[in-house]
């Protein structure tokens, strides 16, 4: 029997969202530990005492944490639908733009509108990796946007990824792992002037 599964994260983040969304794709059960951002925890303290943040995996006494890491543990330690393709080359490409996501996505995105034509997905016609990589850009950009009146992603500038992340959005296997949007919104609300401030930096780069 296989270890029980938690995530130490909080429904804001994007990132503890990738470890839900790829758990959820692999079919594996997990209890979701929500973590106060303003007063971190001792369990979150002594499980990622490097950067103290989330999302922290716990797989029995076993602690992963950054979320992308984490996704590439989740690919390989359960069965289930795989995230990665099979080929080694395919494999390193998705982890090339795995990165990139993280990295440089805001400066770039339309290297992946291009990336994006003719496509579903990043990897084709299933949700995977890159996929879940890049779901920032998914409820959590159109609840900025929405709060703040800033557009990121314009829609005449940006076609593809504007479909894939409304694909994304109503991906049914993610369904359960989306944030509740009233609570999003009231979030973003409550942190207006910060995010607009963010968003407006983000397009400025």
């Amino acid at each position: 029997m296989s270890p029980p599964v938690k995530i130490i994260g909080h429904f804001t983040s994007p990132f503890s969202h990738r470890v839900e969304a790829a758990l959820r794709l692999k079919g594996v059960p997990y209890e979701l530990v929500q973590e106060d951002l303003s007063n971190k925890s001792e369990l979150l303290l002594a499980k990622n005492p490097v950067h103290k943040k989330v999302p922290v995996l716990l797989h029995g006494d076993r602690a992963i944490c950054e979320s992308l890491a984490i996704v590439q543990y989740v690919d390989e330690a359960f069965d289930g639908p795989p995230l990665l393709p099979a080929d080694p080359h395919d494999r390193a490409v998705a982890r090339f733009w795995a990165d990139f996501m993280d990295k440089e996505a805001k400066q770039k995105l339309a290297l992946l509108e291009v990336q994006l034509q003719g496509k579903r997905f990043f990897g084709g016609d299933t949700l995977g990796y890159v996929d879940i990589a890049a779901g920032v850009l998914g409820p959590w950009l159109s609840m900025v946007e929405e709060v703040t009146g800033v557009a990121v992603l314009d829609e005449d500038e940006y076609p593809a990824l504007r479909r894939w992340s409304e694909e994304y959005n109503s991906y049914e296997a993610l369904r359960q792992c989306v944030p509740d949007r009233d609570q999003l919104v009231a979030f973003y609300t409550e942190n207006k002037d910060k995010y607009k401030m963010f968003a407006k930096a983000w397009l400025k780069q």
